[in-house]
């Protein structure tokens, strides 16, 4: 946890409900989305359908960052504790 942190400027009220939500997920979910989504864009690229492939194929690394987030949420918390 940062120990130079502002007090003034914390989290709003939307962002704490959403963190709170997501923080009961666990992080490899978001992994697993991943995975899912490279496996449906090789799929999609087998059957010929390239630009759909294309597309669903992006969609791993905000998966894999939504993972990132949800996990040093978790970790740290977004607001320094008072």
């Amino acid at each position: 946890m940062a120990t130079n942190t502002n007090p003034q400027h914390s989290e709003g009220p939307v962002a704490k409900a959403i963190e709170q939500q997501t923080a009961k997920l666990p992080s490899d979910i978001f992994l697993w989305a991943s995975l899912a989504s490279m496996g449906a864009s090789l799929t999609l690229k087998f059957m010929g359908k390239d630009k759909t492939a294309l597309f669903v194929g992006q969609w791993a690394a905000p998966f894999l960052l939504l993972g990132l987030y949800n996990k040093i949420v978790k970790l740290e918390g977004s607001d320094p504790q008072k």
